[in-house]
């Protein structure tokens, strides 16, 4: 009865060797969750690279992660998928008729310049970027200024009559200076004072109440564009200067769609 008894209370052990090899699987699996996750913050080289020091790690150079990189190679801009060099687009050129009539506004604004002999303050160019008016910067502000001067504001206007274009055209203005750092009450830079040049003549620009706002913008270089060295006084005067950009048509623009 006694052995009976203790037969019945003997409890049998529970075999739990089977946790070894689970718990390294787990391990194993965090590890591949990991470098998944990291590949796609690297390139294929560095996922191989880390995938064999695991290898070696957790599995004694044995193929756990021996795998190919899900991560395709991204083929660089400028190349197609077998790595040969791919041709940049060609650039969007200016239709005949466009050059046509910008090379009209250009001939009408060339024979207001030599009427008003202005030869030597606005000067005028042609390219596939679109029709330029370049104004020397003396002609409108005063040195350190962002204002346009009162005795020139009627220049400004009979500037303003020339953009009045059927059907109308955007027009970008941009503001440059020289290389002489400025530093005053106004403006900590060249960059800020051509920025706001810009700015300031197009508003005086868009009081004549026949041009769309809307068709215009500034922006602001300041001495990152020159177009003749700084070395020089000369240079440096053909530097400072406000530009009006006068855009061709394209058959996305505004213009086109009305």
């Amino acid at each position: 009865m006694a052995n009976k008894k203790k037969k019945g209370g003997h409890e049998e052990h529970i075999n739990e060797s089977w946790l070894i090899p689970y718990a390294d699987l787990l391990t194993l699996l965090l590890a591949l969750f990991i470098v998944l996750f990291a590949s796609s913050q690297i390139d294929q080289k560095k996922f191989q690279e880390i995938a064999r020091s695991f290898n070696t790690a957790f599995a004694g150079g044995t193929g756990v992660l021996d795998f190919q990189s899900p991560v395709q190679p991204i083929t660089p801009p400028d190349q197609d998928e077998k790595g040969q060099e791919r041709s940049s687009p060609p650039s969007r050129s200016v239709s005949g008729q466009e050059k046509e009539e910008l090379a009209e506004i250009k001939a009408k604004i060339d024979a207001y310049i030599r009427q008003n002999k202005l030869s030597g303050k606005l000067q005028t160019s042609l390219d596939d970027e679109g029709l330029a008016i370049t104004i020397l910067d003396d002609i409108l502000f005063d040195s350190g200024s962002a204002d346009v001067r009162i005795k020139d504001r009627r220049l400004a206007a009979e500037i303003s009559k020339l953009l009045v274009m059927n059907p109308p055209r955007d027009i970008i203005i941009s503001g440059h200076t020289d290389n002489v750092p400025i530093h005053n009450a106004q403006f900590a830079s060249n960059w800020e004072l051509s920025v706001m040049r810009a700015v300031n003549f197009m508003k005086v620009l868009l009081e004549n109440k026949q041009l769309d706002p809307r068709r215009f913008s500034a922006k602001g270089y300041g001495e990152y564009k020159p177009i003749a060295s700084n070395a020089t006084a000369a240079g440096r005067m053909k530097n400072r200067r406000v530009e009006i950009l006068i855009l061709p048509r394209s058959d996305t623009s505004p213009s086109s769609a009305r």
